[in-house]
């Protein structure tokens, strides 16, 4: 995917398109150091990281006040879905959650270049489960994720952070329909929505809603009369 064809798929200004141009310049110099992606994706960032972020932005809705990205990484997809927001003029806050104190670095890095940083981008450099004991639980209108966790655990780290009504948008493989039937199995439920993805790959996004969990069974041996 070139740069005018991730403009025609986003619809993006040629302002925000610069933008991303930037990102990817400061990935690809990172990418050196520390292991931002996979290497065999470097060479088509436009299409296999942008792109497949930037497919949730029509999913999150237009009242949205925060959305947490968990284990953000390089930013995919909460750092593009914010300088989306910024060029739709959305008042929205991005939480991106990243432990590795390297990779959270690259994010305030990439956030100040973009002019996002404690604009619409707060970068949380701790563990899920520290972000989940602290004043923004309970807070998150939208909770994203990408390349993270399978469905079960992505959901007892999701839950916490999730405000009332508040929904989940999780950027999965072609193994999804596995995921969400385990996720079942761990006693958790939900409304879904499997949207298939608008980028190569054969995956999917699950955006689920009304989520909560109940203890799952548990299958007790037979014993002998």
């Amino acid at each position: 995917m070139t740069p005018a064809e991730f403009q025609a798929f986003t619809r993006v200004s040629r302002e925000t398109l610069d933008g991303f141009a930037t990102y990817r310049t400061l990935l690809l110099k990172w990418q050196a150091k520390i292991n931002l992606v996979s290497a065999a994706t470097v060479d088509d960032v436009w299409e296999r990281h942008f792109a497949d972020s930037a497919q949730l932005f029509r999913m999150l809705g237009d009242d949205f006040a925060h959305v947490a990205d968990l284990g953000s990484g390089a930013g995919f997809p909460g750092l593009v879905l914010a300088l989306m927001a910024r060029d739709a003029g959305r008042k929205s806050m991005f939480h991106l959650v990243e432990s590795d104190s390297r990779k959270a670095a690259f994010l305030i890095e990439v956030a100040l270049a973009l002019k996002l940083f404690n604009h619409n981008v707060h970068v949380h450099a701790l563990r899920l489960e520290k972000m989940a004991e602290g004043k923004l639980a309970g807070t998150m209108g939208v909770v994203v994720a990408r390349a993270l966790a399978a469905l079960p655990d992505l959901l007892a780290h999701a839950a916490p952070l999730l405000a009332p009504h508040g929904t989940c948008l999780f950027l999965k493989g072609t193994k999804a329909d596995d995921e969400v039937a385990a996720a079942q199995r761990a006693g958790w439920r939900f409304e879904m929505t499997r949207h298939a993805s608008r980028v190569a790959g054969g995956g999917a996004v699950l955006e689920l809603a009304g989520i909560s969990r109940e203890a799952p069974l548990v299958a007790w041996p037979l014993r002998k009369l």
